[in-house]
């Protein structure tokens, strides 16, 4: 165990984190590494006494009896999101709640044809849409919508409360939210288009599992699914089922195998990709293992579904190679979800839309390249990481001193004016 010599070191720092582990684990491989460490043995050791001072009363209303390094974080990061995520360490956690309220920057990419229950491409698909009509132009106008003060529904795979729960429970358990989910005001500072990417000229793939007809009507009803367009998969289904009762003898191969839409490209794998784990309530990308069949492959001329809707999407969908996507760079204000401007984005062109990738570049004075620490320093031991650590937690105190001081010096002026109003 490390010798608590030196000063108590605590305060605010942000870390780059990766893909594919949840904010909470991020808390819990910094206590592995802060707490034998020497840079956090006086904190641990304050703590320490602290407790031995403590009533019987308080030491057990303590849920964790142990004795390790306090830390938190300021806005959640989903598992599959990477980015800037800020830690409070000891006191640093009473500031976390200022880092919740301040402006973030993000950068999303939005896959065109699908809309899925979590508004992700981890979701299972609730609805199919065209895509072949989407362009770059279409997606420009359509920001305009979305930019300054917006009303926006958050998805029910949110962590918001009604009545006590959180909506992903709802969702997990498959049950339906006591009352609507209803818009919020949010705020888009800064809204525009990185890159424009054309079907067939990318990696990201829809999903392929689709959601039974139960979740399908939860989800509808609680997340308006009946204004969007689109064709229900379980409706299409229906008709499915109800056209080869009646079709031809002549088929040769299920329906089934010739009007699937739901598609996955291989997506070759990165050096910090990986499989996401549970369920996530933020966009990710599928494992590079899946595939499925050609969404662009035409019905047969046979089909009973070659009416003349089917007829028009299937001619303008030979013509692309997949669905088109686009990267976009946001600024905005706390409360905000990404994934609903990936879906909401979709209904506004006349398609559908899930979120496929999400970085968080800076939230408040922290950003990425410039003041947060890499993640895989942690590994490379506390020689490495404990500097910087030490490094960016003293620009906290310098930055709250700052505060401080200035608080202080208000305080004082609005002392000295009450004393001259008396």
């Amino acid at each position: 165990m490390a010798k608590a010599n030196g000063n108590v070191v605590e305060g605010v720092f942000a870390i780059n984190k990766p893909p594919s582990i949840s904010s909470a684990q991020v808390i819990r491989n910094l206590q592995h590494h802060f707490n034998p460490s020497s840079i956090f043995a006086p904190w641990l050791a304050k703590e320490r006494a602290k407790r031995r001072d403590e009533s019987i009363r308080e030491h057990n209303r303590r849920k964790d009896k142990r004795v390790q390094v306090k830390i938190g974080h300021g806005g959640t990061l989903d598992p599959m999101a990477t980015g800037v995520l800020i830690m409070g360490v000891g006191k640093g956690t009473k500031q976390l709640q200022g880092f919740l309220e301040c402006t973030k920057t993000y950068e999303a990419t939005v896959l065109f044809g699908a809309a899925t229950d979590t508004y992700d491409v981890l979701g299972k698909v609730l609805r199919k849409g065209d895509y072949a009509f989407v362009t770059r132009e279409k997606v420009e106008n359509a920001l305009g919508k979305f930019r300054g003060k917006i009303m926006q529904r958050p998805p029910i795979y949110s962590a918001l409360r009604v009545q006590g729960k959180r909506l992903y429970e709802y969702a997990r358990e498959g049950k339906e939210v006591p009352k609507e989910i209803e818009k919020r005001p949010v705020r888009v500072e800064e809204l525009e288009i990185m890159e424009w990417m054309d079907g067939g000229k990318h990696d990201y793939q829809l999903p392929k599992e689709e959601a039974d007809e139960e979740a399908r009507d939860i989800a509808e009803k609680v997340l308006h699914l009946d204004e969007a367009v689109g064709t229900s998969i379980v409706e299409e289904e229906s008709e499915t089922r109800r056209s080869n009762a009646t079709s031809s003898t002549k088929r040769k191969r299920p329906l089934e195998d010739e009007d699937d839409s739901v598609h996955s490209k291989r997506r070759p794998a990165t050096a910090e990709g990986g499989e996401e784990d549970g369920i996530l309530m933020s966009g990710g990308l599928q494992s590079p293992d899946r595939t499925t069949s050609n969404p662009t492959e035409p019905c047969s001329p046979e089909s009973p579904l070659m009416d003349s809707h089917n007829l028009l999407q299937n001619t303008l969908s030979s013509q692309v190679k997949g669905p088109p996507a686009v990267k976009l760079r946001m600024t905005v204000t706390s409360g905000f979800y990404v994934r609903s401007l990936s879906h909401d984005l979709g209904e506004a062109i006349g398609s559908l839309a899930c979120m496929s990738e999400l970085v968080r570049t800076r939230q408040g004075d922290f950003e990425l390249g410039k003041n947060v620490m890499e993640y895989e320093d942690l590994d490379k031991g506390e020689e490495v990481w404990g500097p910087k650590v030490e490094s960016l937690l003293g620009e906290c105190i310098d930055r709250e001193g700052k505060v401080d001081r200035k608080e202080s010096w208000s305080e004082g002026a609005e002392s000295r004016r009450r004393e001259d109003d008396d």
